[in-house]
Parts: structure tokens; sequence; C-alpha cells
């Protein structure tokens, strides 16, 4: 699963896949069918890249991008409306060792979002990549846009 470049950004639903960066931030784009393009300024936004996401274990931090291996091959997951206590008996199968004081139904809710929007992207299945290619040309296509 390479989640390299993918980030969630708060305040903004959804999930962005990060195409360049400039000297104040990110040119983001949207993951859903709109594709919806965003500068993201670092010093007022906050950004959280997915292949760096833990959730709070027992003893050690899950890395979110286990989860949602094991939530793959576990194949059926529930849809992030089900009640909180289908919702945790869920993640005791996937992520047998979060700790249910900490994690709370509303991050379990964000998880099974975002692995339900991710699932049908090709990215899901492949393999982890050093670095993803920096789209220049919407940079610059960005950056012209904001002068005029």
């Amino acid at each position: 699963m390479n989640l390299y470049g993918i980030v969630s950004v708060a305040g903004k639903p959804g999930l962005w896949r990060a195409l360049a960066q400039n000297k104040t931030g990110f040119v983001l784009e949207s993951l859903d069918e709109k594709k919806t393009r965003l500068v993201v300024n670092l010093s007022t936004a906050k950004m959280a890249a997915l292949d760096e996401i833990t959730l709070f274990g027992t003893e050690d931090d899950l890395k979110l991008t286990e989860v949602f291996e094991n939530m793959k091959a576990k194949g059926d997951a529930p849809d992030a409306k089900v009640d909180a206590k289908t919702m945790r008996q869920y993640f005791r199968e996937v992520a047998p060792d979060h700790d249910e004081e900490r994690v709370y139904a509303s991050d379990m809710k964000k998880v099974l979002t975002w692995y339900h929007q991710l699932k049908e992207l090709p990215l899901f299945n492949e393999e982890p990549a050093g670095q993803a290619p920096v789209d220049e040309e919407a940079v610059e296509t960005e950056e012209t846009k904001k002068a005029e």
C-alpha cells in the first residue's frame, strides 16, 4: 500500500494528494471525483500524512498503514455510519492491540471513512515508493493563478 503523499487537512473534508511543494506550503489535489486543487500554507494549516499516522496501542502505537492492511485482508469493512459498538468490535479484530480508552468512536469513524475512500484507488494496491514525483507544472500554474 503506497500512501506516500496522501494527507488529511484539518478543516477540509476528505483526503488530498500532495502534488508539489512551494516556498510556503503545498499544492494539493482532492482524491474525490472533483479533483479540486488547493494551495495550503504550512504556517496556518494543519496537515497529517497518512503514512505517518498512528493509533494509540496498549503497548506500542499502531501504524495506520498496518491497520489498513488488516482491514484489506479481512475484507468487508463496515460503513463509517454504523453504531459505536459495531465499530469497536470490528477494530478489536483488525487492530487488536489498540487502546480502547484512547481510540474514540470518532477516530474509528475517520479511519473507516478513509479506508472506503482509498480502497478503490490504484495506490492502495501499490508497493510503497521512495518518493512521489513532483509536478513542477502544477506549482507554476497555481502560483500564476494567485498572482493574477
